[in-house]
This record gives structure tokens, C-alpha cells and sequence, in this order.
């Protein structure tokens, strides 16, 4: 998984990325994308906390979101 700030050096490079972040990290993650020139990038938003989650339970959750997460990477 890579950061916001990771993201946006992929992205300049012309390699495709995404974000994963919690619902708590939102306004986080809009501030750096914008700040970086790419507001309005993409990124997976899951429900906060997921630490509590079991592995079953994460794995569950993850699942939800990687139709996502191939199709970000693919524009």
C-alpha cells in the first residue's frame, strides 16, 4: 500500500496508483491532493476503525473494495 504522497510520484512517473484510507484519514487525504496539484485523484475509502476487525472480517471488508481498487488502477 502506498501513501498519498506515494501516489501522486507514481502518478507523475506514469504509474498508475490508489490509495486505501479510512474514513478517519478523508480530509487528510484531500488536503495532500491538493496540495500536490491532483485534485480529484482517485482513492478507496473503507469505514474506520478496522483494527478491531478480525483477519476473517478484514478480509471480508478488503474484498468489497478490489473491483475498485483494479479499476482505478487501470486509468
Amino acid at each position: 500500500m502506498c501513501s498519498v504522497h506515494d501516489a501522486i510520484e507514481f502518478e507523475k512517473r506514469g504509474i498508475p496508483a490508489t490509495v486505501i484510507i479510512t474514513q478517519a484519514f478523508h480530509n487528510a487525504a484531500l488536503f495532500q491532493f491538493k496540495s500536490k496539484g491532483m485534485e480529484g485523484h482517485a482513492y478507496i475509502e473503507m469505514p474506520h476503525p478496522v483494527s478491531n476487525l478480525s483477519a476473517d472480517q478484514m478480509r471480508a471488508l478488503t474484498l468489497q473494495y478490489a473491483a475498485e481498487v483494479a479499476r482505478q488502477l487501470k486509468e
